[in-house]
């Protein structure tokens, strides 16, 4: 009987006893993304709605370097979803690609009693999440970069953004060129992935879209497509260009000069990165948001979050990142066909 009670007493002790308040800290890292100002919105929220403490970081791993932290409430994040950019801002970090930068963020996180990190951001954002994990640091990744070039996700906050940004620009230069009779080069970023590009030529409906993932530097082939397409009629041309190729000016002398057709290049660049976010950019972010900090509370440690096959989920940090995507070959196929 006496057990009994014991066992009894223990339990309402244990039930009586004040849950620890978990520390969550969140940065953003790399080129920013529209729709990352959702993401924080959202973590800070539901952190904050479920009883932790957000802390942000300036200036991702530089300013978790040099300690640029800030208390953050739903008021710091107040009429933010709309905006483009990242209110906490990013940098690039040299330092932190060293082992000694590495050890002394992990040091940092634990000084400031940090129980989980996220961080928002691209491939290269997400190996210093890998090293901070195995220097004991809880780290739950978030994608956000426009290049979509995360293997194990379907969906990384930005794109949506910058492929719409970048057809609207396509557009108008279409006018132009139909006008004018040219040739046009449109360079998209994505760095050495090629999504953007292929989402904007099918969209755009270009003539040729150069991707790193299939392009063999047939420039001559280039030219006979141009030729054939004005024997047949077409009255302008238009090429999306992924800046993982690059050189569209060069390419565009070479086309005037084998053709006579007047070839003008421009390079969208930053303009792809920046402005309001589309509906879809904020509802994927908003949700990744919320995901990262119920998996922190759930207890799981070094985590990506990934939308696959259409749901939201989260992976091993080292299985995430050890995955590999490939680029629709269909969809590169349909676009040749859809642009006769």
């Amino acid at each position: 009987m006496a057990a009994k009670k014991a066992v009894k007493k223990t339990e309402n002790m244990e039930q009586n006893t004040p849950k620890k308040q978990l520390t969550i800290g969140l940065l953003t890292s790399g080129g920013d993304a529209p729709g990352m100002n959702a993401a924080i919105r959202a973590i800070v929220r539901v952190g904050i709605a479920k009883g932790c403490r957000m802390i942000g970081i300036k200036r991702g791993y530089a300013g978790l370097l040099s300690e640029e932290f800030i208390e953050m409430d739903v008021t710091t994040v107040c009429d933010t979803i709309q905006t483009g950019g990242t209110i906490l801002q990013t940098a690039r970090c040299p330092e932190f690609l060293t082992e000694e930068g590495e050890d002394h963020g992990a040091k940092i996180c634990q000084k400031h009693g940090l129980d989980a990190l996220i961080v928002i951001g691209g491939d290269g954002s997400f190996r210093g999440a890998r090293t901070l994990a195995k220097r004991g640091v809880n780290v739950i990744g978030i994608p956000g970069t426009i290049d979509l070039d995360i293997p194990c996700t379907e969906y990384s906050i930005g794109f949506d953004t910058a492929i719409n940004t970048a057809m609207d620009a396509i557009d108008k230069i279409r006018d132009t060129s139909s006008s004018h009779e040219r040739c046009s080069i449109i360079e998209v970023m994505g760095r050495n992935a090629g999504y953007i590009a292929l989402y904007c030529g099918i969209a755009n409906g270009a003539e040729d879209i150069l991707l790193p993932e299939f392009y063999d530097g047939n420039e001559q082939a280039i030219i006979n497509n141009i030729i054939t397409n004005r024997k047949r009629g077409k009255t302008h041309h238009i090429i999306v260009n992924a800046e993982g190729i690059g050189h569209s000016n060069q390419l565009a002398k070479t086309i005037e000069a084998a053709t006579g057709i007047e070839t003008r290049a421009t390079i969208l660049g930053y303009l792809q990165r920046g402005g309001r976010p589309t509906c879809t950019d904020r509802v994927h972010a908003s949700t990744m948001g919320a995901l990262a900090v119920d998996v922190i509370i759930e207890g799981k440690k070094n985590r990506i979050i990934a939308l696959q096959k259409g749901k939201y989920v989260d992976l091993d940090i080292e299985e995430a990142l050890d995955m590999k995507k490939d680029i629709s070959k269909y969809q590169y196929e349909i676009s040749r066909l859809l642009s006769v």
